[in-house]
């Protein structure tokens, strides 16, 4: 399959319908209607989806007149991407379907501070098991269908254009590393890097978390702090790539030191009040900096993920509510909901893996 080919702006509309209509499908009358598109466009573009097995018959469907319409869906099998979530001290590894369905998982320890060769040799080890246990899977004489590429996502900053780590925190000996071009090849397989907070976002935004809000930020607190900005439906990065330093925020000057050389940031104070047991302190910091970014942005939804979170979230949702409550009640508006985002665990790696499939169906992801 070249990707290539499905990234032309209307064969990624059509695609986008058609995985979202689900098994049940959509016609090719329905897809002309919905894009735009003329009936022979689509006929031509459903044709060569078909025969690169992207699309299949889903059965027929009565019309209003004449004989009934043939339904089309989309193959979630015809194509897999692989999410690599690299975290300070984990490494979780998903095979994602079209759909973005994880159908197989890995998870090791992993220390980001090794040095750069043998992380990339553990990352690259981890993707062919998960890749080869995908061929086990599939028996004998039948192979799954084509590994469309590898989506890399781990803390900053970094450059997601080029792929180039800049100084991680808490780990600057990555500053320059070339990280994509590296995994690419070494894997021969098309490799995006990002940051983990962005690849987290665009999962949560592709797959409909934040409902009927364009606009929402996406905190993850696990063994640091930081953000991912969605802005109108799309991921916001900044002209470069920097936006969402989300626990790098100053709110205590004389505050304790942080890995990234300043003094009292947010990671640090909430880092250090779970140290000590108090979980309840640590939400209320986080409050205060989630109501700092909301003041700022004015966004529509604050939702909560990462290992931290996942250890106490009932703790950390009432204790980030309570702070955007009260600015709200002191500016005389309605409070911005908050609440824990889907995933678990993995949330990061199958975003990870969005960042190969969302341009696939269009889902500009900033």
């Amino acid at each position: 399959m070249q990707l290539g080919a499905l990234r032309s702006h209307n064969a990624a509309l059509v695609l986008d319908l058609l995985r979202t209509a689900g098994p049940e499908g959509i016609s090719r009358l329905e897809l002309a209607e919905r894009t735009g598109l003329t009936p022979q466009a689509v006929s031509k573009i459903t044709a060569r989806l078909r025969e690169d097995g992207l699309a299949a018959e889903a059965g027929r469907r009565a019309s209003t007149g004449g004989k009934p319409r043939t339904v089309l869906r989309l193959v979630p099998g015809a194509g897999h991407a692989v999410g690599l979530h690299l975290d300070r001290d984990e490494l979780t590894a998903v095979l994602c379907d079209l759909t973005g369905a994880v159908v197989a998982q890995r998870r090791a320890p992993l220390d980001l501070g090794a040095g750069a060769e043998t992380v990339v040799e553990r990352a690259v080890r981890e993707v062919e098991e998960l890749a080869d246990g995908a061929d086990r899977a599939a028996g004998s004489g039948r192979r799954p269908d084509a590994v469309l590429g590898v989506g890399v996502a781990l803390p900053g900053p970094l450059d997601h254009r080029r792929g180039v780590l800049h100084r991680v925190t808490g780990f600057p000996e990555w500053n320059g590393f070339p990280l994509r071009d590296v995994l690419a090849r070494r894997l021969s397989l098309p490799v995006v890097v990002d940051k983990d907070t962005n690849a987290a976002a665009l999962g949560l935004a592709v797959g409909g978390e934040a409902g009927a809000f364009a606009s929402f930020a996406y905190l993850h607190f696990g063994a640091g702090l930081g953000g991912g900005l969605v802005i109108g439906g799309a991921v916001h990065r900044g002209t470069r790539t920097g936006a969402g330093e989300f626990g790098h925020q100053v709110v205590q000057l004389d505050g304790p030191p942080c890995g990234c050389g300043n003094r009292g940031c947010v990671e640090a104070l909430c880092l250090a009040a779970v140290a000590r047991g108090e979980t309840a302190e640590a939400a209320r910091v986080l409050g205060t900096a989630a109501g700092n970014l909301v003041a700022l942005l004015d966004v529509d939804l604050v939702l909560l993920g990462g290992r931290t979170v996942a250890a106490a979230p009932e703790t950390f949702v009432r204790g980030v509510a309570a702070v955007l409550d009260e600015r709200a009640r002191r500016a005389g508006g309605d409070a911005v909901p908050v609440r824990v985002a889907s995933g678990g665990g993995r949330g990061v790696a199958e975003g990870a893996a969005q960042l190969l499939l969302a341009p696939l169906f269009g889902r500009a992801e900033g």
